[in-house]
């Protein structure tokens, strides 16, 4: 952390490959970094140049008899290695690496970028980057960007693109008062993560909120642990590219097939404390809200409007969003009625019914009297605030300005905040800048305003309910037992990443789920004889190590109810088997009762590329993949989230009982994921794991199928291009 405190609030800066040219990178960090007023060091580097914008040019860094905190590589990709050795040498904190080339062309570019970050490691230097366009602290002037103008402010601002930065500054410049503590272009992550910066920010004084434009992770649980800790404190906002991914399929589990990684990364997010954000006009002010405003505790807002349109649409938008609009107190509604005309509405959304008109003081006694309200966490004022002047006389303008002192006051009293939205916002009076001076944020979109309040809302609610959550931390092995372990070991040995499925649910029966005890018979006579040692029909599955989706192969049979049924079942899945994939190694049959009717479930796990362990839990059967109503989570789970992955799948109202059916057990079904949670954990080894399907009764489930899958060995995975 020390190296990165010496390369954001770094006191001495080289810029190497400095150029007198104007149209060069190198020519305008120098100019930048004068204009910004950069109090620190400045050291051009350029062997061919003696003096740059008056400041002497050195050959190299080693040249420079002064410490350096930190260096700008301007020049291309193939010198960095070099220059890196050389900044190692004269004790450079970190270097930041303009040019791309590298990861994000694969190939040679992959290879050279492990050559830098060996090269930056072995010589102890931190990289942002590489392909990153520079990073500012607003607070000292160091400029290593080239924007100007970019206002000073409370928002740590994190990005992997130029666009969007240059997006944000402009709109901040433009439309509020709020700016930037510092800016990141973060670039490819070879060497400093998303999560190193977050822990910086955490601890710096000077920010108050931290907003993220993301398009990949390279290590998204470590991120996850750093959200963690950090947005209990801070405010994260956060926009990922990508939400029309549906992932990498993968052709050995139905969950690989169904995790669509924007869906894992925002289950995710939202978990750990992230403001998720999925447009990126709603960015800005929602990191610009919660900068300024303290959150909403209770989820409950009350509306107050000059109009029964917007009063009407902004009740709409906020209850979309998850938050509540609680009728008032009937002491808050009296009061109001004394103050507004008769036909005014207050009982929430507020109408003042034309009763600020002539005098929009108004608005700040209403606004005093509803926040009083000890059910309301937060007001929404919408309409024609702060055109009064404009709309109707001028001569109301100062009264407009004094009602705008008086409701900053206000949140600044009670600890609740206010969030307005106005017809006159780019008209810029007075009055509306008068709020923004006390944090009060103004926008002209209601649907940004609604955004804005609820993002306090989900704010609050992650902070009441910090406790309950994860840290995302796994401990790896802590119950993981002997019979399971000589389970996989016995696969490893026969050379299987499969287990087959009695032994599947033979280790989930060690960590106490509800699996059958199926048994496995080489001939169709032992089928007969397992068959008869339960009571009801029987069910035969094929067992081969080459054939994993058996269903697929013609190689289940259900309702077998006597021998001949039985024994002519076993041949013909044995006959099908060899048909589906000739050579295929045959074990036998699984023999197992046939389980009542009930509701078909699935519950899956797999190894997300950027989050790690993942449990998927839907709608299950042979449908699962055409139906794919399914809820993602990081693991591990807690009982919270085993619950709330339950409750969100579309088909939800039919667990709870539907047109009359009973309501289907699930406290047992929370209680399974929570066990395939505790398994994962509990073995490191296993990559995949399908449970489908889970049958679902009014009392008890029963595990119809399982399949897990074991990761390759190092020695069958293939090495990276």
């Amino acid at each position: 952390m020390e190296a990165l405190r010496r390369i954001l609030n770094a006191d001495s800066v080289a810029i190497i490959g400095a150029s007198r040219d104007e149209t060069k990178r190198g020519y305008q960090a120098v100019a930048t970094l004068k204009k910004s007023g950069f109090e620190g060091n400045i050291f051009p580097v350029n062997p061919r140049e003696r003096r740059i914008l008056g400041l002497r040019c050195y050959a190299n860094v080693e040249e420079i008899k002064e410490s350096v905190d930190l260096a700008l590589i301007t020049t291309p990709a193939e010198t960095i290695p070099t220059l890196l050795a050389d900044c190692g040498r004269k004790g450079i904190a970190g270097a930041v690496i303009i040019a791309g080339g590298f990861g994000e062309m694969g190939g040679q570019g992959k290879r050279l970028e492990m050559e830098i970050l060996k090269t930056a490691r072995t010589h102890g230097v931190r990289l942002v980057g590489p392909n990153t366009s520079g990073i500012i602290n607003m607070w000292t002037g160091l400029n290593l960007v080239g924007l100007s103008d970019v206002p000073k402010g409370d928002i740590a601002l994190l990005t992997q693109s130029g666009n969007i930065a240059l997006h944000l500054i402009t709109e901040a410049r433009l439309r509020s008062h709020k700016g930037f503590s510092y800016y990141i272009g973060v670039g490819n992550e070879s060497d400093i993560h998303f999560d190193e910066y977050l822990e910086f920010f955490r601890n710096d004084e000077k920010t108050k909120a931290i907003l993220i434009y993301v398009e990949g992770l390279r290590d998204g649980r470590t991120f996850l642990q750093q959200v963690y800790k950090t947005s209990r404190e801070k405010p994260i906002i956060l926009l990922k590219s990508g939400r029309s991914s549906t992932g990498q399929k993968s052709a050995g589990s139905h969950t690989g097939a169904l995790a669509g990684i924007s869906e894992v990364a925002r289950t995710s997010f939202e978990r750990a404390g992230i403001i998720y954000i999925e447009h990126p006009d709603q960015l800005f002010p929602v990191a610009e809200t919660l900068s300024s405003l303290p959150p909403i505790r209770n989820k409950k807002v009350a509306i107050l409007a000059d109009g029964g349109g917007h009063a009407t649409i902004a009740s709409d938008l906020l209850t979309d969003l998850g938050v509540e609009i609680p009728p008032l107190s009937d002491r808050t509604q009296a009061k109001l009625r004394d103050i507004l005309p008769h036909n005014a509405s207050v009982t929430n959304p507020v109408d003042v019914a034309g009763g600020t008109d002539s005098n929009p003081e108004i608005f700040a006694q209403c606004a005093r009297i509803i926040l009083s309200d000890s059910n309301v966490g937060g007001l929404l004022i919408a309409g024609l605030f702060g055109g009064y002047a404009i709309r109707f006389a001028e001569k109301l303008r100062f009264i407009e300005e004094d009602a705008a002192h008086q409701m900053g006051k206000l949140v600044q009293k009670t600890g609740k905040p206010i969030v307005l939205q106005s017809l006159y916002n780019s008209v810029k009076p007075h009055s509306l800048e008068l709020l923004r001076y006390y944090g009060i944020p103004v926008y002209e979109s209601l649907d940004i305003a609604t955004r804005c309040i609820g993002a306090l809302s989900r704010y609050g609610q992650y902070i009441s309910a910090y406790k309950y959550k994860t840290n995302f931390h796994f401990n790896w092995g802590a119950k993981a037992k002997k019979k399971a372990l000589r389970i996989m070991e016995n696969a490893r040995k026969e050379s299987r990443r499969y287990l087959f499925e009695h032994e599947a649910k033979e280790l989930l029966r060690c960590h106490g789920a509800p699996a059958t005890h199926d048994q496995l018979a080489k001939t169709a006579d032992d089928a007969v004889r397992l068959a008869r040692e339960f009571e009801g029909s029987a069910v035969l599955k094929i067992v081969s190590p080459d054939i994993l989706h058996k269903s697929d192969a013609g190689g289940v049979r259900l309702n077998l109810e006597n021998e001949d049924q039985i024994k002519n079942a076993f041949h013909r899945i044995i006959d099908n088997a060899r048909e589906y994939k000739p050579g295929a190694v045959i074990k036998g049959c699984l023999v197992s009762s046939m389980k009542k009717k009930g509701v078909e479930v699935i519950i899956g796990t797999k190894i997300d590329r950027q989050f790690g362990p993942v449990v998927m839990f839907g709608i299950g059967g042979i449908l699962v993949e055409v139906v794919r109503d399914v809820s993602f989570r990081v693991l591990p789970l807690s009982r919270t989230a085993a619950t709330r992955m339950i409750d969100e799948i579309k088909s939800a109202p039919i667990l709870n009982g539907f047109r009359g059916s009973p309501a289907l057990d699930k406290q047992a079904l929370s209680e399974l994921l929570l066990t395939v949670s505790e398994i994962i954990e509990s073995y490191p080894d296993i990559e995949e794991m399908d449970l489908n399907p889970v049958i679902v009764h009014d009392h008890g489930i029963d595990i119809a199928d399982a399949r897990i899958i074991l990761k390759k060995i190092p020695s069958e995975t293939n090495p990276v291009d």
